[in-house]
């Protein structure tokens, strides 16, 4: 068996119980595969081992795992933060008159998930989807300072104001933690400042938003009353978050969600 038909049978494997509903025998999964019960047996075993699939209770029947249905809710929540996160960044970018955006981390690098461009010619063009590095990026310091992230292995320089030491970068981080916003200076392109703060949600950040623009107009002189509009407008949309996805709450107390069975 190939490891490409090994994850393609392995894929089916996880539709097919899904689409189920029920508990599946590994008897069952294997006339679906066309395999024999032994390979079929494998197969599950692994995905039990990495939380895509797990046993029904005391039985060796299959049932969805924890892990699939973490990512189905991430997923449901990346996009209700992008909805809700909309609205504040066209407020800043109205306010800035330049480009506002909102990261994640994903995979080592900071993940634009939201982007709103402006309509002059001279703009910082983005796109939603493109990752960028933490080290010498606003969305990607801002990430590194305010979630607790490993410093990244490689600090690949960019511009010549990139921030290649390890020790250098440390102590602007803990400058980045004390300002409440992350500042990118010609690190990444020539030309580009952007400046980034942390939205939160249940003490933790989540995700920041930020603005990108030209140096010619992003000037020193800008630079602290951008800062407090974008630390503001961080927080309302924190605030936001915080009353629209608290835990279902009965007698004042939070109900925990019910395990996956």
């Amino acid at each position: 068996m190939s490891e490409i038909k090994a994850l393609a049978r392995g894929l089916d494997m996880i539709d097919y119980v899904w689409n189920s509903n029920r508990s599946v025998g590994v008897s069952e999964l294997a006339t679906m595969l066309q395999i024999d019960k032994s390979s079929a047996s494998r197969l599950a075993r692994t995905l039990i081992q990495h939380g895509y699939l797990d046993n029904a209770g005391s039985s060796r029947r299959l049932i969805v795992g924890k892990r699939l249905v973490q990512i189905g809710c991430e997923i449901d929540h990346r996009l209700a933060l992008r909805q809700r996160a909309l609205p504040y960044l066209e407020q800043l970018a109205v306010a800035t008159g330049e480009s506002a955006h909102m990261a994640v981390h994903a995979s080592g690098k900071a993940l634009v998930v939201e982007d709103v461009e402006i309509a002059s010619s001279l703009r910082v063009v983005g796109g939603v989807g493109r990752q960028v590095a933490m080290h010498c990026t606003a969305v990607g310091k801002a990430l590194l300072a305010f979630c607790s992230l490993p410093m990244p292995d490689e600090l690949t320089p960019m511009m010549p104001a990139t921030i290649t030491d390890s020790q250098e970068l440390a102590l602007h981080l803990n400058e980045i933690r004390r300002q409440g916003y992350a500042f990118d200076d010609e690190e990444h392109e020539p030309g580009v400042r952007c400046m980034a703060a942390p939205v939160t949600l249940s003490d933790s950040t989540i995700a920041v938003i930020g603005i990108s623009g030209p140096s010619v107009r992003i000037t020193d002189q800008r630079i602290a009353p951008i800062a407090q509009l974008l630390i503001e407008t961080a927080g309302r949309l924190s605030q936001e978050l915080r009353h629209s996805f608290q835990p279902p709450r009965k007698n004042g107390v939070p109900v925990a969600a019910k395990a996956v069975s």
